[in-house]
């Protein structure tokens, strides 16, 4: 029980972590670079490049670190962090995929803040799973997994830093991760019937998951 109590802990502490430092960095952020520190030294055998992205975070100035912020994951659909962006792009379905992230945040009975964003940014699932409800953050992150490892690869091609964060994530996942993007993709299964014929790097191909996992 114990044990379980622990990797329990580790799992909260990774999720939390990769949440604060896989938002837009700020002034609050590099704040709570010590106390993220401390969190992961309690806990070594959370991923070593969680720690390496915060080092990462403390060492750089805030204008650097703003800057490749936008150029990574604004401007780029290769490193997307909202989960039904994979799924469903921008048709029609992704309204659908989005309730079922609100259905969750509500049914937890905790007030979740979206501060406007999109309720399926990572940062969002994360910060859920670590402080709400984790049994339901994880099924989320583990139905989405195949977007997890995708952007996982992507940054790891850019050489990023913040692959460290998503490595951490999906490290705390059942199995193994993919060693590359066919194998991500085929995590998910066929693509849905709409996603055919799309542009191989188009987020649409893969198919929603609805929690049956493939």
């Amino acid at each position: 029980m114990r044990r379980r109590r622990a990797d329990e802990t580790a799992t909260r502490v990774t999720y939390q972590v990769a949440s604060w430092t896989l938002g837009y960095p700020d002034e609050d952020l590099l704040a709570r670079v010590p106390a993220l520190r401390a969190a992961l030294d309690e806990h070594p055998g959370v991923h070593p490049g969680l720690r390496e992205l915060v080092d990462h975070l403390a060492s750089t100035p805030l204008d650097v670190l703003q800057t490749g912020y936008v150029d990574l994951f604004d401007l780029s659909r290769k490193h997307a962090l909202h989960l039904s962006y994979w799924t469903d792009g921008d048709t029609r379905r992704r309204g659908e995929v989005l309730g079922r992230f609100k259905s969750a945040y509500r049914a937890s009975g905790f007030l979740v803040d979206t501060g406007g964003e999109l309720p399926d940014h990572l940062s969002m699932v994360l910060e859920f799973a670590a402080v709400a409800d984790l049994a339901a953050g994880s099924e989320l992150l583990l139905d989405f997994r195949p977007a997890l490892e995708l952007v996982r690869l992507a940054l790891l091609d850019r050489g990023t830093p913040y692959a460290g964060a998503l490595a951490a994530v999906c490290a705390t996942l059942p199995g193994e991760s993919p060693a590359d993007r066919r194998a991500a993709m085929a995590m998910a299964g066929p693509p849905a019937p709409e996603a055919v014929g799309l542009e191989p790097y188009d987020p649409r191909l893969l198919p929603v998951l609805d929690g049956t996992r493939a």
